[in-house]
């Protein structure tokens, strides 16, 4: 197979679950090599029917990949992937990698806290890799169709090197500048999806009680002035009362909530919609919406109105 013009040797890929297969899908559509790791044999074996070269473990993933994608859930994850002797900082430094490859670079797509990303760039850095910071604005759905946007932050050669890459897997790449920008970009933006997803879930819930057509809801609303990305992307969910097939799962992006919440109380800046907009998120794990999507924030709202009843088809609870 002929690698896509200015990629050396195969693309690396730890973190095969639901972000991390739909982009790995892309790049090898797109030509790339990818070689991939993943702790679930399933998600492994998926990764070879697509035509994937799978791994043993991150070190080889790194003993044979100039630059590896990683998409994680947690910082706990982050820190076994590059650290100790199966890490991916242990296979970049392994005597046997070709020297062709050059520096490893890590394209670290996960959302994590700022602390913990610099934390993992000064681990790769100590074995002579590179790690840029590159959040992912989108979610699973949006994902399998290439429909994401990537805040990449970090070395500015590295951040070259990887652009092919994310070309091959994304809809948009913005410049962050310095390492942590990328992060601090997703941040924003998440706190934005946040609000936007509980007032999507809020307006359907009064245009069923209105006893409007949810269909042409949809569709109109979708067509004017008060539309929204959540609206469009959730807003189909949330209209059918179906909350199975997961974006991202509630008790994932509890995760994200808890990182919005700390960056900005280490600013000192007000964010009063965000936080009225939590306690939703909160409650939707409490009722049993753990394994669900987001859109389950619409399932709580529904039992908060007389008479409408839970409504989860396809939930948890």
């Amino acid at each position: 197979m002929t690698q896509p013009a200015g990629v050396t040797g195969p693309v690396g890929f730890v973190g095969l679950g639901v972000m991390g297969s739909a982009m790995s899908s892309h790049l090898i559509e797109a030509g790339h090599q990818v070689i991939g790791y993943d702790l679930a044999a399933a998600a492994r074996d998926a990764h070879a029917a697509r035509g994937g070269i799978v791994a043993g473990s991150p070190a080889e993933v790194a003993a044979s990949a100039g630059l590896a994608v990683t998409s994680l859930p947690s910082a706990v994850a982050l820190a076994q992937v590059l650290g100790g002797p199966d890490g991916l900082a242990a296979g970049a430094a392994a005597p046997g990698r070709p020297g062709r490859l050059g520096r490893l670079i890590v394209l670290e797509t996960s959302t994590l806290t700022l602390a913990d990303k610099t934390a993992g760039r000064q681990a790769l850095a100590e074995s002579g890799g590179t790690m840029l910071d590159c959040p992912l604005s989108g979610t699973g759905a949006q994902a399998q169709r290439k429909d994401l946007v990537a805040y990449l932050s970090g070395d500015a050669a590295a951040k070259a090197r990887a652009r092919p890459v994310l070309a091959a897997m994304t809809r948009q790449v913005y410049d962050a500048g310095a390492f942590g920008n990328g992060m601090r970009l997703k941040i924003v933006a998440n706190l934005l999806v946040t609000v936007h997803n509980l007032a999507a879930a809020e307006a359907l819930v009064l245009a069923e009680r209105a006893g409007l057509d949810l269909g042409l809801v949809l569709t109109a609303i979708g067509d004017g002035a008060g539309t929204s990305r959540m609206f469009e992307v959730r807003g189909p969910a949330m209209a059918a009362r179906d909350y199975a097939q997961p974006g991202i799962r509630a008790r994932v992006y509890d995760k994200d909530i808890a990182i919005i919440a700390g960056f900005a109380a280490e600013l000192r800046s007000p964010t009063p919609l965000f936080s009225l907009a939590a306690a939703y998120y909160q409650a939707a794990l409490a009722q049993g919406h753990g394994d669900d999507d987001t859109s389950s924030v619409h399932a709580v709202l529904r039992q908060l109105a007389p008479g409408s009843g839970p409504g989860t088809r396809g939930a948890t609870a």
